[in-house]
C-alpha cells in the first residue's frame, strides 16, 4: 500500500472514532475501498466518484463541507490518537510527527516517497521545504476525500 493510502487507512478506517464517524448503508461502499487503496485504480478515481453522491443526505455531517466520501472528522481522530501517545507530537505542523502520530514510517526515505506519490517537484534534498509541502498536502488530500480537516490543522 502507499503511504498516503496508509495514512487514508489510519484515519478514515483504522480507529473506531473513524467508524463511528463513517456513513452506514450502502452510501460509500466503492469509494471506501477506493479510498483505502484496495479496489480503486487510483486516488482520482474516488475524487471523481465523490460528486455523485454529494448530494445525498448524509446524518454525519455536520457542517457544509464539500468532501463527499465518509466526512470523518480528521482532527478529531488525531486528537484522539495523540491523547493515546506517550510523548507530544506537533502533528498539526510537522508531517514527521503525523508519520509518528499514525505509528508509520517517518524517515526521510518514506517522506521521500510519499513526494513522489503526491507528484512533489521540488528538491527533494531540501527537507525542509518538502516537509512543510508535504504536510499541506496530505492535509488537502484528506479534506478531498471527505474528511473534515479544522482550521488549526490547516496551514496559513
Amino acid at each position: 500500500m502507499s503511504i498516503f493510502g496508509s495514512i487514508m487507512s489510519k484515519i478514515f478506517g483504522g480507529s473506531a472514532s473513524a467508524q463511528a464517524a463513517a456513513p452506514r448503508a450502502s452510501e460509500t461502499p466503492s469509494v471506501s475501498a477506493a479510498a483505502q487503496g484496495q479496489d480503486g485504480p487510483t486516488g482520482s478515481a474516488s475524487s471523481e466518484a465523490a460528486p455523485s453522491m454529494s448530494g445525498a443526505p448524509s446524518p454525519v455531517t455536520g457542517g457544509p463541507s464539500g468532501g463527499g466520501q465518509a466526512n470523518v472528522d480528521v482532527g478529531q481522530v488525531l486528537a484522539d490518537l495523540a491523547s493515546k501517545k506517550g510523548q507530544t507530537l506537533d502533528y498539526k505542523r510537522s508531517i514527521v510527527d503525523l508519520l509518528k502520530l499514525l505509528d508509520l514510517d517517518s524517515s526521510l526515505q518514506a517522506r521521500k516517497q510519499l513526494a513522489d506519490e503526491l507528484h512533489y517537484t521540488g528538491d527533494k534534498e531540501d527537507s525542509a521545504s518538502m516537509n512543510v509541502w508535504l504536510h499541506k498536502q496530505v492535509v488537502q488530500k484528506l479534506a478531498e476525500n471527505g474528511g473534515k480537516v479544522p482550521d488549526d490543522l490547516r496551514h496559513a
